[in-house]
């Protein structure tokens, strides 16, 4: 079994030899600390993520590992375009079930879950004492070329390489994947190489890994991708059907033999079959999507086809917000005075379709909620009462738009993370609303969600209510980096009622798009690249919508002109006036904006409104 050449330095077995064996490197979430949230001159309480570290490895560990690199590689959290070109391994995505074509240790088996988006299959390994788990390929290649390496992983240490190069052997790793990410290497071969050993593999004294989804693209050696010769590409793909979540496509075989085929969506692989027809399930309403396919045998993987564009249907979105229009304006009204011009909810203009009342605050019982009227604001406002905060309710609603209360802020420390909890914020919730005549309930928790109780807990109150209950989502945008992260979970757990999700893309500091690229607040680039995170995650564009100030004064950080907006809706909805960053589908049925907050909206002449909304009703 080849040794590593990472882990053979001694730079890297020093920086690991923390806590006898190997100690698990630093997790970092989302690259940043999350920033203070300020909203106004009232600060929302400090929520960090931090740096989280299992064992004690140090940056120190980082730097030296990061040092003893042989090759400079890329590693990011979104699968990425899978080149046009013929996959030189033989079952690189295990799709046989089995490790046909490659070498395993006794470590190893494949498994039909986990396993990597649009798979059927993985392998999984298991190390024990020296057995690293490997699995290798030896693959035919031409001198003198370049080649690139890629494959989905899950799990600790987990390492992908190569040897016998002829030149610099090659490797990347993870110290920790706790979902299949993806790893990428690229090598030269020497002037006499003619075939080089792939391998993945895992590290002692470390848990269960998976990968799938490997892929050696370059100029295929005289014995081809292994032996024999793969495929030609598929012809005549053609769009069969679709849905609001679904595109059903058919294609024509090739000539010679063929056992299996890859349908690849925007570039990245989402189903494995053995047939030559497949349905892609879970994307988005109102969505374009590119799709090509490739054939596959013994030998390796055929070109991609030519690409065919399917579109979904429209859907109404997910759950209640009936009576709202198709693109909405939603702003905050403040239940406190800060700075901003006091309103009473009555004043709030009609350019706001939803209005979220903020905020419901904690109670001593876990998870209950309670709501007043600021005895501040009702000073500011003359005496304005609680009989005249209803009675406003009632004439917004009378107008045709909706008023829901938001939980959390700077004193809502709500933790809903039982089932009592969760029974305990749907009674209380469930109460407010009758009481005051709310439409819904907006989650706003600086201290995190536990995405299971608070689904729990939301799914009980649409069962009081009913359907046309409204929910929406105000999260950080460290919370909706990735389909892991807290938030986003929620979100995705309740697709089925969720009326809303509006990122907050203020008070943030730089982070990463859909595209595995950094991109700065305040930007347009910052809004499209990472809501398409949220648009390519699973939930319908008729459920995201963007979060801004309304004026400078409105936050610490992130306020853009609101003309950049209406550019960031634009180039969502149609591509059309984006920046740098074009999406890589377009989203007509983008929901709207959000924004903090209506009342300094009215503190700057109603500027936000009166630029963003006339654009929204604009929209397809």
């Amino acid at each position: 079994m080849r040794e590593p050449l990472l882990p053979t330095t001694s730079a890297l077995a020093n920086a690991l030899s923390t806590k006898g064996t190997l100690a698990k490197a630093a997790r970092t979430k989302a690259m940043l600390t999350k920033a203070t949230r300020i909203k106004g001159t009232r600060i929302k309480g400090t929520r960090i993520k931090g740096t989280r570290a299992k064992g004690t490895v140090a940056k120190a560990a980082l730097t030296a590992v990061a040092t003893a690199m042989v090759a400079a590689t890329v590693l990011i959290a979104t699968a990425p375009s899978v080149l046009a070109q013929s996959n030189l391994l033989v079952n690189g995505d295990f799709a046989t079930g089995s490790t046909a074509g490659w070498t395993c240790s006794s470590a190893d088996t494949v498994v039909s879950s986990p396993v990597p988006s649009g798979s059927r299959f993985a392998l999984a390994g298991t190390p024990a004492g020296s057995d690293f788990a490997q699995c290798s390929q030896v693959v035919s290649v031409q001198p003198s070329s370049s080649y690139t390496l890629t494959g989905m992983v899950q799990g600790d240490y987990v390492f992908l390489g190569d040897s016998g190069t002829g030149t610099s052997d090659t490797s990347n790793w993870t110290p920790s994947a706790p979902s299949f990410t993806q790893l990428s290497t690229t090598f030269a071969t020497g002037s006499a190489t003619t075939s080089v050993t792939i391998y993945v593999h895992g590290w002692y004294g470390q848990p269960e890994f998976f990968a799938g989804q490997l892929t050696l693209t370059g100029p295929a050696g005289s014995g081809g991708g292994g032996g024999g010769t793969p495929p030609a590409a598929p012809t005549g793909l053609t769009v069969t059907g679709t849905t609001s979540s679904s595109v059903s496509l058919s294609w024509t075989a090739p000539s010679g033999p063929v056992t299996g085929y890859l349908v690849f969506k925007n570039g990245a692989q989402a189903a494995s079959v053995t047939g030559t027809s497949a349905t892609i399930p879970g994307l988005a309403a109102s969505t374009t999507y590119s799709f090509t396919v490739a054939a596959s045998n013994s030998a390796g993987q055929s070109p991609q086809s030519g690409a065919v564009s399917g579109t979904t249907a429209a859907s109404g979105g997910g759950g209640g917000g009936g009576g709202l229009p198709a693109h909405l304006l939603m702003g905050y009204w403040q239940d406190f005075t800060n700075g901003a011009q006091p309103l009473s909810l009555a004043s709030v203009p009609a350019s706001y379709n939803l209005i979220a009342v903020a905020f419901g605050n904690a109670d001593a019982t876990p998870g209950e909620v309670t709501f007043s009227l600021d005895s501040g604001l009702s000073s500011a406002l003359g005496g304005y009462t609680q009989q005249q905060f209803i009675n406003d309710i009632h004439t917004l609603q009378s107008r045709g738009q909706k008023v829901i209360l938001s939980v959390g802020g700077q004193n809502g420390t709500i933790s809903v993370d039982d089932a009592t909890s969760a029974g305990n914020f749907a009674s209380s919730v469930f109460s407010i609303i009758k009481q005051y005549g709310f439409n819904g309930v907006d989650i706003d928790l600086e201290n995190g969600v536990n995405p299971q109780f608070m689904a729990s807990a939301l799914e009980q109150l649409e069962s009081d209510v009913g359907s046309g209950l409204i929910i929406t989502l105000a999260p950080q945008t460290v919370d909706t980096q990735s389909t892991g992260n807290d938030y986003f979970q929620l979100a995705l757990n309740i697709k089925s009622i969720l009326t809303m999700i509006n990122t907050q893309y203020y008070n943030s500091g730089s982070m990463n798009g859909c595209d595995g690229n950094v991109y700065s607040e305040a930007t347009e680039n910052f809004m499209t690249a990472l809501a398409c995170t949220e648009l390519q995650g699973g939930l319908s564009p008729s459920q995201v919508g963007l979060g801004l100030p309304a004026s400078p004064s409105a936050a610490g950080s992130g306020y853009v002109s609101p003309s950049v907006v209406n550019n960031a809706l634009d180039c969502l909805a149609a591509k059309n006036n984006c920046g740098s960053f074009i999406p890589p589908a377009t989203y007509p049925g983008i929901r709207g904006v959000m924004t903090w907050s209506i009342n300094w909206d009215a503190s700057n002449g109603y500027n936000f409104a009166s630029t963003v909304a006339p654009h929204l009703a604009s929209l397809p």
